[in-house]
C-alpha cells in the first residue's frame, strides 16, 4: 500500500510538472501591493506575470502560480501601488532639455522672485554660478517671471535688465510663454529699434517716447530669440532628447510626446534612440505648416527603436494668461496696455488653418491643434466641419490641444466632430486665480479646462503638462484634475471636477487611445506592454487633497526599470521648471529653435497683426 501511495504521489508530481511546462513561464511576477489595472473588467488584481516585455497574465497569486518557474523573478511591491505607465497626452520631450540653460524666475512657492529687484538678483547670481554655460551660449536667460506676482504689478523693462548686463544679451521669459523682455544688447542683436515695425502676429511694446521698452509679444519675441538660440545644432538637440526623456521617466511616463517638432528634431530623437539611450517611447508631431513632406514620408503607427511620427501639429493662437489667445469676447481685465474691447488674436489665417486641416484629412493623418481661446475654437470647429463634409471621417482621431477657454456648445461640437480633447487642468492651480481676476472673470473662470462638461457628454479626454512649460509632474496633473484648487486655496469650478479614477484614465488608457495605442498600452491587461509606474500610495485610497504629494518611486518600461527614486530623499511636489507653468512656453522655444535652424516660414508674412 505504501509503495502504491508513493507511486501515486510521483504520478501527481509528474502531472503537475507537465502542467507547468505546458504553461508559459513568466520572467517576472509583480505582487505585494495594490495593483490598479485601469481596466473596467478587473479594476484591481493581486499579481501580474510578465514575459518578453509583455503582460502574460493578471489575477490572484494562486492564478499565476502556473506561470512561475525557477527563473521567474519576484518583484515585491512592498505595499506600494502599481498602475499602467502614464501616456503623455501633450508635451515636448526634446525641448525639455533646454531647462539646463535657464535661471529660475518663478515666484513662490516654486521660486523666490517677488519683485524686480529679486528678479535682477536671481539673474545675476545664476550668471555668476553658471559662468561656463553663460560663456558657451553667450547670453543670460531666465524663465518663469510673472508680472502679476511682482510687487510692481508690471513687466520689467530693458533698462532694468541692462543692470544685470550691458555687454551680454539678457532675455527673460514670461510665464505665459508668448511674452518676454529683452535688454538693450539683445534688442541690438535682433535689430529692434524705434523705427522697427512689429512683425505680423507680434507686438513691440514702447515707452512714452516711442522707443521699445524691451517687452515683446508673440512673433516680435521670437525674432529676438532666433539669433540667440539658433546655434543649438544636432548635438544639442540630441542631448536635449536624452535629458528630456529621462525627465519624463522620472514622473512615471512610459510614452512621451514631442508635441510640435521638426524633421531635424525627429531625426535627433531617432539618432539617440538607435543607441538605446531613450528610456521611453516618444511620438512626434511635426508642424504641418513647415514639415509636410517630412510628415508624409514618415508617419507610422509602428515604432523604430521607440520613436515614431504620429501625425501633424498646428497652432492657431497663443497664451490665455498672456492675453494672446483669441477669444470670442473682450478679456475681462487685462493687465497692460490694451485697446478697448481687446480679445487677443490668431497666429494664422483661416485660409492657412483650412488648408492644413484639409491636407491632414485628405491623407488620413492625425492632427493635433493648439487652440486656447473660444475664438480659436470657433475657427477650428469651422475648419473641421468643412474637411469632414469634403473628405468624410478618415478615422484620424483629431485632437484639441489645451482648449483653455471653451463654451459649452463648443464642447458639444467637438463631440459631434469626433475630436479628442487634450486639456490642461494644471492651469486651475497655477493660473486659476489669474483667470478668475483678469482673463475671463469669476463666472467664466469656473469653466476653464472644462472636464466636467466633457464627461457629461461621455467623452474621453487626456490631461497634459505641456512640459517643458511645467515639469511633467504626473501627480500635480492628477491633483489639479481632481481638486481644481488654485494657489490661493479657491476651488475653481467644483462642477468641473472629476473623480480620481476618471483622472487616472485621462493619464493612461484614454491618451493611449488618442495615440492609436489602446491595444498595447494604458491598462494592465494580458497581451499589453509591461509598462508600469509604481507610486508611494494608492491614489484612489487617500485624501484627494494630498494627491500632489504622492511620489513616483519606480518606472518600468517593457519589464525593465528605467527610473528608480531614492526613497530616502523626499523631493518637493512643486519643482522648478524654467519653462514655468503655462501651456505655451514650449511653443515659444519651438518657434525660435525652428527659425534658428533655418526653417523657412514664408507664411508668416500673411499673418494679421494683433490690431486687425
Amino acid at each position: 500500500m505504501r509503495l502504491l501511495s508513493l507511486t501515486l504521489l510521483a504520478l501527481v508530481n509528474l502531472l503537475s510538472a507537465s502542467v507547468v511546462l505546458s504553461q508559459e513561464i513568466a520572467d517576472t511576477v509583480y505582487s505585494g501591493g495594490p495593483i490598479l489595472t485601469i481596466s473596467d473588467a478587473a479594476p484591481t488584481v493581486e499579481a501580474v506575470a510578465v514575459k518578453d516585455g509583455r503582460i502574460l497574465a493578471v489575477g490572484t497569486l494562486d492564478d499565476l502560480m502556473a506561470h512561475q518557474g525557477e527563473g521567474t523573478q519576484q518583484f515585491d511591491l512592498d505595499g506600494r501601488a502599481m498602475l499602467p505607465g502614464f501616456v503623455d497626452s501633450h508635451g515636448h520631450v526634446v525641448m525639455g532639455g533646454l531647462q539646463a540653460l535657464s535661471a529660475n524666475l518663478l515666484s513662490p512657492p516654486d521660486g523666490d522672485v517677488t519683485d524686480v529687484a529679486s528678479l535682477q538678483a536671481t539673474l545675476t547670481k545664476w550668471a555668476e554660478e553658471n559662468s561656463e554655460a553663460v560663456e558657451q551660449v553667450k547670453m543670460i536667460i531666465g524663465f518663469g517671471y510673472d508680472n502679476a506676482q511682482l510687487a510692481e504689478l508690471r513687466h520689467p523693462n530693458r533698462q532694468e535688465l541692462d543692470a544685470v548686463s550691458k555687454d551680454l544679451p539678457v532675455v527673460i521669459i514670461h510665464q505665459s510663454g508668448h511674452l518676454g523682455v529683452a535688454n538693450s544688447k539683445a534688442l541690438e542683436i535682433a535689430g529692434v529699434t524705434a523705427e522697427s515695425e512689429a512683425p505680423p502676429g507680434g507686438v513691440i511694446q514702447r515707452d512714452e517716447n516711442g522707443n521699445p521698452n524691451g517687452v515683446l509679444e508673440e512673433y516680435a519675441f521670437f525674432a529676438v530669440l532666433v539669433p540667440l538660440l539658433g546655434g543649438l545644432g544636432d548635438e544639442g538637440l540630441e542631448e536635449f532628447a536624452r535629458a528630456g526623456s529621462q525627465l519624463w521617466a522620472k514622473y512615471g511616463y512610459t510614452t512621451g510626446q514631442e508635441g510640435r517638432s521638426s524633421g531635424q528634431i525627429v531625426e535627433a530623437l531617432k539618432k539617440v534612440a538607435a543607441t538605446g539611450a531613450l528610456p521611453i517611447d516618444v511620438v512626434a508631431y511635426p508642424d504641418v505648416l513647415e514639415s509636410r513632406n517630412y510628415i508624409a514620408q514618415n508617419v507610422s503607427l509602428d515604432y523604430t527603436d521607440g520613436v515614431r511620427v504620429g501625425g501633424c501639429k498646428l497652432t492657431i493662437d497663443g497664451s490665455p494668461q498672456g492675453f494672446t489667445a483669441l477669444r470670442d469676447r473682450p478679456y475681462y481685465d487685462p493687465v497692460g496696455t490694451y485697446p478697448a474691447g481687446y480679445a487677443g488674436y490668431a497666429a494664422i489665417t483661416m485660409e492657412q488653418l483650412q488648408d492644413a486641416v484639409n491636407w491632414c484629412y485628405e491623407n488620413g493623418f492625425q492632427i493635433l491643434v493648439h487652440s486656447n481661446g473660444e475664438g480659436a475654437s470657433d475657427m477650428l470647429i469651422a475648419a473641421l466641419e468643412v474637411a469632414q463634409m469634403k473628405y468624410g471621417d478618415p478615422g484620424n482621431r483629431p485632437v484639441l490641444i489645451h482648449g483653455q477657454f471653451l463654451r459649452e456648445d463648443q464642447v458639444a461640437s467637438y463631440k459631434r466632430l469626433g475630436v479628442f480633447p487634450s486639456v490642461f487642468p494644471m492651469h486651475t492651480f497655477y493660473w486659476g486665480d489669474w483667470h478668475r481676476d483678469h482673463t475671463v472673470g469669476p463666472v467664466n473662470g469656473e469653466n476653464i479646462s472644462p472636464t466636467g462638461w466633457i464627461r457629461e457628454r461621455d467623452m474621453m479626454f487626456g490631461t497634459h503638462h505641456d512640459a517643458p512649460v511645467a515639469f511633467p509632474n504626473s501627480m500635480r496633473v492628477l491633483a489639479a484634475t481632481v481638486t481644481r484648487r488654485t494657489r490661493s486655496g479657491d476651488i475653481l469650478g467644483p462642477h468641473q471636477r472629476v473623480d480620481v479614477l476618471t483622472a487616472l484614465k485621462a493619464m493612461t488608457i484614454w491618451p493611449a487611445w488618442q495615440h492609436f495605442e489602446e491595444d498595447s498600452k494604458g491598462s494592465i491587461e494580458a497581451g499589453k506592454l509591461a509598462d508600469f509606474v509604481i507610486l508611494s500610495d494608492d491614489p484612489t485610497a487617500i485624501d484627494p487633497e494630498t494627491l500632489a504629494d504622492v511620489r513616483v518611486l519606480v518606472t518600468v518600461k517593457g519589464d525593465a526599470v528605467v527610473y528608480e527614486a531614492d526613497e530616502n530623499v523626499r523631493e518637493g511636489s512643486l519643482q522648478f521648471s524654467p519653462f514655468s507653468t503655462d501651456p505655451v512656453t514650449a511653443h515659444t522655444f519651438l518657434h525660435a529653435v525652428y527659425q534658428g535652424m533655418g526653417v523657412e516660414r514664408p507664411w508668416l508674412t500673411t499673418l494679421p497683426t494683433p490690431q486687425e
